[in-house]
């Protein structure tokens, strides 16, 4: 079902310049971040969408931006720092498709975004989206006040009715220990509409003992619609508190490349949402989109590869 004029939403992260593996041990320049990469798809499907982060003056960053403007996503709301750089992650991949990174990133303008001097401004500028997306990556960069901020401005769009979609994405190198994840990440589900949940990501932090386990465990938290998600096998989804349902992939396609798998379901899910689709009918466009981004090498799979049926 195409989608018609609805309300922008925000997607809050970094992307970062992105060193993928191809032939003969060489790997191919690209840029890529968790929530760059829902963003993208999220416009290719339809959605009015933002990108909110921020980025340096040099080449790169503006190559970047310029690509994501060509994608159609919003970049006015980027903030710039004069002299920085973005970071840099570098992707392995094993015979099974799955992916390894490795980061160059501690000097990242991201993770200063809610540290400048316009911060009450763009605080502002979140509080009047109607969807706003976001993951424990995210949550990763800002360190407490910047928590803090961020949260304040979430419970600011719902209290103007907006919904708040999160991915938790634990990656357990971007934080000082377990359990200042599982405290930004408890208090960010308290405000979370929308739970996009990996059940691998769920178990390192949690210790949840199956996909069920973890979308109940969410679930009682507070958000109401929970996603949980187990590589090829079916997504967990609860709905206002009923019963888990199971969604399966239409097709497992053999992987070349799991990269943004999950990003891409989000987007997929998310887009479907906002037109208006069952959370089911969501989940199954995510599968979709998701079984054709994992044939392809890298996060942002060429736009004549984006399936129709979604």
């Amino acid at each position: 079902m195409p989608l018609t004029d609805l309300a922008r939403a925000a997607s809050i992260g970094e992307c970062m310049i992105e060193l993928a593996p191809r032939e003969e041990g060489l790997y191919a320049l690209g840029m890529g971040g968790d929530t760059l990469n829902t963003a993208v798809y999220m416009a290719r499907l339809g959605m009015k969408v933002d990108y909110l982060t921020a980025m340096g003056d040099d080449p790169y960053s503006q190559r970047m931006i310029a690509a994501w403007a060509e994608e159609g996503v919003g970049v006015d709301k980027v903030r710039r720092l004069p002299g920085r750089l973005p970071g840099l992650h570098l992707i392995e991949t094993d015979a099974r498709g799955e992916r390894c990174f490795h980061y160059w990133r501690d000097r990242a303008p991201a993770r200063e975004l809610f540290k400048l001097d316009d911060t009450a401004g763009l605080l502002a500028d979140i509080a009047g989206y109607a969807l706003v997306y976001l993951s424990g990556i995210s949550l990763s960069l800002y360190g407490d006040d910047g928590r803090a901020a961020l949260i304040g401005a979430l419970d600011e769009v719902r209290r103007r009715g907006g919904r708040v979609a999160f991915d938790s994405n634990y990656r357990p190198r971007n934080w000082p220990d377990a359990g200042a994840a599982r405290t930004a990440m408890g208090e960010l589900m308290k405000r979370a509409d929308i739970a996009l949940l990996s059940f691998d990501d769920e178990r390192a932090l949690w210790s949840d003992g199956s996909p069920s386990d973890t979308a109940k465990r969410v679930a009682a938290l507070g958000p109401a619609e929970v996603v949980v998600k187990n590589g090829p096998e079916p997504v967990v989804l609860i709905v206002a508190g009923a019963k888990p349902m199971t969604i399966a992939p239409e097709a497992q396609p053999r992987p070349r490349d799991t990269t943004a798998a999950g990003d891409s379901f989000n987007a997929a899910y998310l887009a479907a949402r906002q037109a208006g689709a069952s959370p089911a009918d969501a989940a199954r466009a995510g599968h979709r989109l998701a079984a054709a981004v994992i044939q392809h090498p890298g996060a942002i799979i060429p736009r004549h590869a984006m399936p129709a049926a979604i």
